[in-house]
């Protein structure tokens, strides 16, 4: 019973210091995905908080009306372009 308890501990040992390296490999591997990863959660948030004041895009495309009104149209269509692909997402989940 020592026997097989010694042999346990032993892989059990081992086993602990193969994930240790794994884990560092892959903390290695992750790293350059790092920031990449935040900005995208980031801009995840920011969807997140418009999805929950839709006014902002009123308010956003009342700025961009004020700041270029010449280029007001072709932006609304891409707006209106984009929200119809949103609810077409949407109605497919």
């Amino acid at each position: 019973m020592n026997e097989k308890l010694a042999l346990l501990a032993a892989r059990r040992e081992r086993l602990i210091r193969l994930a240790a390296a794994q884990r560092t490999v892959l903390a290695q591997s992750i790293e350059p995905w790092r920031i990449p990863l935040a900005r995208v959660d980031q801009g995840l948030a920011v969807l997140r908080v418009i999805k929950r004041n839709p006014a902002w895009i009123v308010g956003g495309g009342i700025l961009l009306a004020a700041l270029r009104p010449f280029r007001v149209v072709k932006w609304l269509q891409r707006g209106w372009m984009a929200w119809q692909m949103l609810r077409g997402m949407r109605s497919r989940q």
